[in-house]
C-alpha cells in the first residue's frame, strides 16, 4: 500500500483561500465593484463578428501574464469546443503586453528583462492548459477531469469555454422530439459547473453565439433605418434553464459605427476603425429569478497589440 496524505478542513480552505478573485478583471467591461467574483459565471453573447473572440483573449492575456506587465499571474484552463484558438494572434497580443510592461519599468528592469523575453513569454503560456472537445459528451468528460486539476492547483482561477453553445444544433438533432433528451448533455454540464463553482471557488467566461431570434423585438427594430439585424433581436437566451440559472453577468456584444465612439481627440486613424460595443447586464445570484443588480456600457476597438478600451 502506498502512502496516502489527508487533507484536514482547514488544509483544505486555506488552499482554497489561495485561490485569485476575478472581480477587477476589467474595470470597463464590469460596473464598479460588480465584476466577476467567487463561482460566478460570465457569458458573452452577441452576432458572429461582433468581438467576442478579441474581448476572449483579452481576458485570457490579463490574467496570464504577469502583475508587473499588468496582468494577475494566474492559471487558466481554456475549453476549446469551435476548434478556433488562433494561437499565433494570442502570442502576439502577450509579447505587445510584455514589451508594453518592459518600456514603463525602469531602465535596469527594462534591461534585465531584455534578455529574457523568451522566458517571459514561456511564463505566461505555462499558466495555460488549453483542451478541444468535439461534442458535448467530450465537454462533459472535460470537466470531470478538470476537479483533478482543481483540487491540485490552487493559482487555476480561470475556465474559458468558447463555445458553450457549440453543440446546440447537434444536440437537438440527436435528442429527437423530446426537449428533455436535447437538453441532456449541457444540462448535466451545467449541474457539473455548479458543483465545480461551489466547491472550488473558479470564475467561468463562456461565449455563446446569437442563433436564436426574438422576435418580440423585430417590430421595433423594424423602424430603424439600417436593413441588417438588430442586436437586441438576438439577446433572448435560448440555452437550457440549468445553465441560465448559472450566469450571474451577461456580456451582449454588437458591432458600432467607426468612429462613434472615439473621443474627440482621436487621430484620423483612430476614427476609422471598426469600434465593438459591449453591455454588461450583472444579476443578483441571491435569487432563483434573474433580477438585474447593475449594468454598464463601454466600446472597444482591436490593434495589433489587442483590445482596446474607448
Amino acid at each position: 500500500m502506498g502512502d496516502y496524505k489527508t487533507e484536514t478542513g482547514a488544509q483544505l480552505f486555506a488552499r482554497l483561500e489561495a485561490r485569485r478573485c476575478l472581480i477587477d478583471i476589467e474595470p470597463h467591461l464590469f460596473p464598479k465593484n460588480c465584476g466577476p467574483q467567487y463561482g460566478e459565471v460570465v457569458e458573452l453573447h452577441g452576432l458572429e463578428g461582433t468581438g467576442k473572440t478579441e474581448l476572449l483573449y483579452h481576458l485570457l492575456c490579463r490574467c496570464i501574464l504577469p502583475v508587473e506587465a499588468g496582468g494577475m499571474g494566474v492559471e487558466v484552463v481554456f475549453v476549446d469546443t469551435d476548434y478556433s484558438l488562433d494561437m499565433l494572434r494570442l502570442v502576439t497580443i502577450l509579447e505587445n503586453r510584455l514589451a508594453a510592461g518592459r518600456s514603463s519599468s525602469s531602465p535596469q528592469a527594462e534591461s534585465d528583462a531584455g534578455c529574457s523575453e523568451e522566458a517571459a513569454l514561456r511564463t505566461c503560456l505555462s499558466r495555460l492548459l488549453v483542451v478541444h472537445c468535439g461534442s458535448s459528451s467530450q465537454l462533459l468528460l472535460t470537466l470531470h477531469y478538470l476537479e483533478t486539476s482543481l483540487s491540485s492547483r490552487p493559482g487555476l482561477s480561470l475556465l474559458l469555454i468558447d463555445s458553450i453553445s457549440a453543440f446546440y444544433w447537434l444536440d437537438r438533432c440527436g435528442g429527437g422530439e423530446s426537449a428533455a433528451r436535447q437538453e441532456d448533455k449541457l444540462t448535466k454540464c451545467s449541474e457539473l459547473l455548479s458543483r465545480l463553482l461551489r466547491d472550488y471557488r473558479i470564475t467561468v467566461f463562456a461565449t455563446s453565439h446569437a442563433i436564436r431570434r426574438n422576435y418580440r423585438n423585430i417590430a421595433t427594430s423594424s423602424s430603424s433605418s439600417s436593413s441588417s439585424p438588430s442586436c437586441s433581436e438576438y439577446e433572448q437566451p435560448y440555452l437550457c434553464r440549468p445553465w441560465q440559472r448559472l450566469v450571474t453577468h451577461r456580456l451582449l456584444c454588437s458591432r458600432g459605427t467607426p468612429g462613434t465612439n472615439m473621443a474627440t481627440a482621436c487621430t484620423e486613424e483612430q476614427s476609422r476603425r471598426q469600434t465593438f460595443n459591449v453591455r454588461c447586464v450583472s444579476f443578483s445570484s441571491s435569487s432563483s429569478s434573474k433580477v438585474t443588480k447593475a449594468h454598464k456600457s463601454s466600446s472597444f476597438y482591436v490593434t495589433d497589440g489587442g483590445v482596446v478600451f474607448v
